[in-house]
């Protein structure tokens, strides 16, 4: 019987050891798959056999087995790639990706992903990638689901701020001579609505209607009766007035005003306008009524029966008592009338470029028109207890009884490590560490060969005894 035992003894050794060199040949095989985990081994002895003894009972033990097997979920050295949706993971968490007609998610941490061609961000195997999508500001809306770019362009936005910075000579001429002078002057029938001779400057600068078109506003300046005023006229083409107009010759005139300076110090100090109704009447604009954020506002429709609302900034503001000048504003300097600075905001419609992923998971979309609009943020999932996860396959993880539920958050908060883009996570296995315990499982493998042989003599010794 004891015979016997040392020989399933030896075996028991055999295949345990055979196991843990299984164990170390996945981590081998697997010392350049992304994301992968390696896994740690332990031993333990089989329940004793109990024998009798001169000094009374005692136990031999039987044998081994394998104890445990369990994934090390440390953090495996990052490699710097080309591809903007290559993305690894610094700290805690896993990705939360989900099966095409399933609603099972599976977890990994490989992170190189594609946008495949219909729009779902998704792993090798088509698995596809969970999130947040965003509203305009960043925000997430409802519950994770599929990252998907269901649209590939960027809409258009209509301007409603023009920004006009101007210095205009104190020494310049009065061209158009008498009140309203320069409005008068306007003719939108001719090819030519204001001849160069009935105003001191202009500027030009482009706004956007709600599709996208952009279309020319030029605001002219001509010095006023009073010496310390410029009255102006803010103007577009003719041919692009969608207004109703009934008296030709204000067509692409849109409105009037006057800009009064201080003599001393040139900076402004009261600003008006009149709104061109365009059947030869005008309104007036107060401070009082018809400010907008504290600019006047002027009406251009290039699109009939769309009045845009657009907000005039020459660089001061009404702050409901009197108008307070900007560190940038227009001037009355005795220097030649130029253009400080000028902008209008909105855009036209832009085609999606390419996407970025930052720290925190959010993918902004880069469109052709300048525009970078967030639009998704990718999910992390932790777990009370990582070990319990169940190895898929695939770089896959699955959750299970003993792993607990996913907690799904955004990276870099509840404890969810952040995203590193361009980037992908290698194995965390190491080759010196693997290799040692491989010289080690083989000499222990040797050794319960050994037991199962010399056990094989002592039995043949037994059987010799009978001649």
């Amino acid at each position: 019987m004891a015979l016997s035992s040392a020989l399933f003894s030896g075996i028991s050794g055999l295949n345990t050891i055979g196991n843990a060199m299984q164990v170390i040949g996945d981590n081998i095989a697997n010392v350049n798959t992304i994301g992968f985990k390696g896994s740690t081994f332990t031993f333990q002895d089989l329940l004793s056999q109990n024998i009798s003894t001169m000094s009374g009972t005692a136990q031999v033990g039987r044998g081994s087995a394998m104890g445990d097997i369990y994934a090390s979920y440390e953090q495996g050295s990052f490699e710097s790639t080309g591809s903007t949706t290559d993305l690894a993971i610094g700290g805690s968490g896993f990705f939360v990706l989900r099966e095409f007609g399933s609603d099972t998610n599976y977890y990994t941490r490989a992170g190189n992903f594609r946008f495949n061609k219909d729009g779902f961000l998704v792993n090798p195997e088509g698995y596809v990638v969970q999130g947040w999508e965003l509203d305009e500001n960043g925000e997430d809306i409802g519950s994770i689901d599929d990252i998907v770019l269901d649209s590939f362009t960027s809409p258009p936005q209509q301007t409603t701020n023009t920004e006009v910075i101007v210095n205009l000579n104190s020494d310049g001429a009065d061209n158009s001579t008498g009140a309203d002078a320069l409005s008068l002057a306007w003719d939108g029938t001719d090819p030519t609505p204001l001849g160069e001779t009935a105003y001191e400057y202009q500027t030009t600068l482009k706004v956007y209607d709600s599709l996208g078109s952009t279309h020319d506003i030029t605001v002219y300046f001509d010095k006023g009766v009073v010496d310390s005023t410029y009255e102006y006229i803010i103007t577009c083409n003719p041919g692009e007035d969608d207004r109703t107009v009934t008296v030709a010759s204000h067509a692409g005139l849109l409105g009037r005003g006057t800009i009064t300076f201080n003599t001393g110090s040139g900076v402004i100090t009261d600003i008006d306008l009149e709104i061109n109704n365009g059947n030869g009447t005008w309104t007036a604009q107060t401070e009082a009524a018809n400010l907008s954020d504290g600019y006047f506002v002027y009406h251009p429709e290039f699109i009939n029966g769309n009045p845009m609302a657009v907000e005039l900034d020459l660089g001061s503001r009404y702050d409901g008592t009197s108008w307070v000048n900007g560190s940038l504003a227009t001037t009355q300097f005795a220097r030649s009338s130029t253009t400080t600075f000028q902008a209008a905001n909105g855009y036209g419609a832009g085609d999606l470029q390419g996407v970025n992923v930052d720290v925190d998971g959010v993918i902004t979309g880069s469109y052709s028109n300048g525009q970078l609009i967030p639009l998704f943020r990718v999910s992390l999932a932790k777990f009370q207890n990582n070990l319990g996860l169940l190895k898929e396959g695939g770089n896959l993880f699955k959750s299970t009884r003993d792993s607990g539920d996913a907690i799904t958050n955004r990276p870099g908060t509840n404890g969810l490590g952040s995203i590193a883009p361009n980037s992908l996570e290698q194995s965390n296995v190491d080759m010196a560490t693997e290799f040692v315990k491989m010289i080690t499982t083989q000499r222990g493998y040797q050794a319960n060969s050994k037991v199962i042989t010399v056990t094989d003599a002592m039995l043949q010794e037994l059987i010799n005894l009978k001649r």
